[in-house]
């Protein structure tokens, strides 16, 4: 049997779950009105039962592990937010089977408080890409292991990516074994993914986010003109961004900084990191140095993330390092 076989499937079956409530309070709960309004209630429902789901999974097959994740049941505890609560819980019941109560949904979402300071951890971005969700487009569900500051398995579900496995897929990846694509709805459909064969930088698609928030995307396009892009980004919410470049939509991902004090969450990369290493692929921040995922909940040494194809990773750094004056 492989290293990590039972880690990863249950991180397979997590997540698999909690994108599937995520899919359907999506298809449900935004709607026209919804968006008008700039009511967030749908991504809380969901980004909720995502973290009792995974946290609950994980818990049952492995009882010792901690999680780190986003979100903790305080906004769902006080009086004016029980509807919020048994919106929750009922998301979560009709996933999970069994009985299933306000007070257990909370103690799973718990689970996602410990500290990042042990050897082994689990981290776990229930909805990475909220805006994403509520525009009925891209998001994901993220969950990586690490150990000793190192990430050994990612599981990426990214509920409304398509590909070969049709509509709804998972990407997985655990140290040394290369990187998988699955789809979402059938278990056993996988396929191995790698990176786009790109020589040079000017044949390299950019990948950056929808939001401009999140990102600099002034000094991105910059870059691109530096490297002699030419072709127009490819442009897609949260970590899915990071399997577009591990199957070959596009080639680079770049994360600029947008204030000097600003510094990323292990949440947010961690799986989508390991996923495009093991397709062959490169991680970075704009200065070239390792990811160090041992610094706690944040990534404290690292500025900024670049994410390439592999071979031209170097050069992009080098644009990133020049444009920015460092």
């Amino acid at each position: 049997m492989n290293g990590y076989a039972r880690e990863l499937e249950v991180a397979l079956d997590a997540v698999r779950a909690a994108a599937r409530v995520c899919r359907a309070v999506q298809a449900r709960l935004v709607t026209a009105e919804t968006l008008e309004k700039k009511d967030k209630s749908p991504v809380t429902v969901a980004d909720f039962a995502s973290q009792a789901i995974v946290c609950q999974r994980l818990q049952a097959v492995l009882p010792d592990d901690r999680v780190v994740g986003e979100e903790d049941s305080a906004d769902l505890r006080g009086a004016d937010s029980a509807e919020l609560l048994a919106a929750v819980v009922r998301e979560v019941s009709g996933e999970l089977e069994g009985p299933v109560d306000a007070e257990g949904v909370l103690a799973w979402i718990d689970r996602g408080g410990a500290a990042a300071d042990t050897e082994r951890y689990w981290t776990l971005d229930p909805i990475d890409g909220t805006k994403g969700f509520l525009r009925g487009e891209q998001y994901a569900v993220a969950l990586g292991l690490i150990e000793k500051g190192e990430v050994v398995l990612g599981v990426l579900g990214c509920p409304n990516l398509s590909g070969s496995a049709g509509p709804g897929l998972l990407f997985s990846a655990v140290r040394g074994q290369g990187a998988r694509e699955h789809a979402l709805e059938t278990r056993g459909e996988d396929r191995a993914i790698g990176v786009a064969a790109v020589a040079t930088p000017s044949e390299a698609r950019f990948c950056e986010s929808v939001e401009s928030a999140h990102s600099d995307q002034g000094e991105s396009a910059q870059i691109a003109r530096r490297l002699g892009i030419t072709q127009e980004p490819f442009r897609i919410d949260s970590q899915c961004k990071y399997a577009a470049v591990a199957r070959g939509d596009a080639s680079i991902y770049l994360r600029m900084p947008t204030r000097k004090d600003y510094r990323e969450k292990i949440w947010d990369h961690a799986a989508g990191k390991l996923v495009v290493e093991e397709a062959g692929g490169r991680v970075s921040d704009v200065f070239g140095r390792e990811l160090d995922f041992g610094k706690g909940r944040t990534l404290e040494d690292n500025r900024g993330i670049v994410a390439t194809s592999g071979a031209i990773h170097d050069e992009v750094v080098a644009a990133v390092r020049a444009v920015r004056g460092e």
